[in-house]
């Protein structure tokens, strides 16, 4: 069974939907607002129509070279068909984006399947800000939920806040949690955690680490370091992980993308705040760009606001 196949079905839920509905409220009404300027006065797409929609895709962070991309199937769309009415941009545009985050292998966890690897070992990279505790607190909650064994490494030991929010997080959700004094080494508090959770028999291990952008090659010792002192308790770990981005910060989270993906081997995101957000169209260009699955979204503060990121319920709320 799928580390999460669990609760894949369980949110597809309406409760899920509707909460995920809310949470692209702003993105919505800022994305089609501009649409519908975008084509006032139009009849048929024609090459305003088009120019002023790739205006609307890149003010909503969706990306230059993803804008480019989304435009060019357009006009490949609107040649063929010959007419098109400007009434029929709105099923064009989900199309497509429906078929790039396909494409993007924005929905495939295959790789994160459970059982292959006990405990699963998650390490949990990002700037401070992001909501990278918070996202950790959400998934141990989801995780437990299901009676799993977690625990969680509180291996951000360059401030203080990191420790003891991780420490509240771990009461708050019924997990524990292995941490040192503030200052010790991060690869130190991995070792030990891995340590004792294939003692203990737990489940899946998810690593804090420290949230600083600092020059890549610092960030790529530091992260390296900690990568290979838990190979030396489990050679295969670890297992994701998982880069999260703040959805708030727009095009600054695609310079956070590209800083940690050099710098490790991102293999899974998580995007969160979108709730707060007209920026939401960060998730597609972010996915298209890297190639890298996103496999959270966060809509909302609530616990249970952490959702796997399905791309159909995505692309169907965003449209609907």
């Amino acid at each position: 069974m799928g580390l999460f196949d669990f609760f894949k079905k369980k949110e597809t839920a309406p409760e899920a939907q509707e909460a995920l509905d809310k949470g692209l409220e702003k993105t919505k009404e800022g994305f089609f607002s501009k649409i519908t300027k975008a084509v006032a006065g139009k009849s048929s797409i024609d090459d305003d129509v088009l120019d002023n929609l790739e205006e609307v895709l890149v003010t909503s962070d969706v990306g230059v070279s993803t804008t480019l991309k989304i435009i060019e199937r357009i006009e490949q769309r609107v040649a063929k068909d010959k007419y098109l009415s400007t009434t029929e941009l709105n099923h064009l545009l989900r199309d497509e984006i429906q078929l790039l985050l396909a494409e993007n292998n924005s929905n495939d966890f295959r790789q994160f399947e459970y059982g292959q690897h006990k405990p699963y070992v998650i390490m949990v990279v990002g700037v401070n800000g992001v909501g990278k505790t918070t996202t950790i607190g959400k998934l141990a909650h989801k995780l437990k939920a299901e009676n799993l064994k977690v625990v969680l490494g509180a291996a951000d030991t360059f401030r203080a806040a990191a420790v003891e929010q991780i420490k509240l997080w771990g009461e708050r959700v019924g997990v524990r949690v292995v941490a040192q004094a503030m200052g010790s080494d991060p690869a130190s508090v991995a070792y030990d955690t891995l340590q004792s959770a294939v003692a203990n028999g737990e489940d899946v291990v998810i690593i804090d680490t420290a949230g600083r952008l600092h020059n890549k090659v610092g960030l790529m010792n530091e992260l390296g370091k900690i990568k290979n002192v838990m190979q030396k308790v489990i050679p295969s770990a670890p297992h994701e992980i998982l880069l999260v981005l703040d959805g708030s910060t727009g095009q600054n989270a695609f310079e956070q993308c590209k800083q940690f993906t050099e710098a490790t081997d991102v293999n899974a995101l998580a995007i969160t705040k979108l709730d707060g957000t007209a920026k939401g169209g960060v998730v597609i260009g972010i996915s298209d760009q890297f190639k890298i699955p996103v496999k959270y979204i966060g809509v909302g503060e609530g616990m249970n606001d952490l959702q796997l990121f399905d791309k159909k319920a995505f692309v169907d709320s965003l449209f609907n």
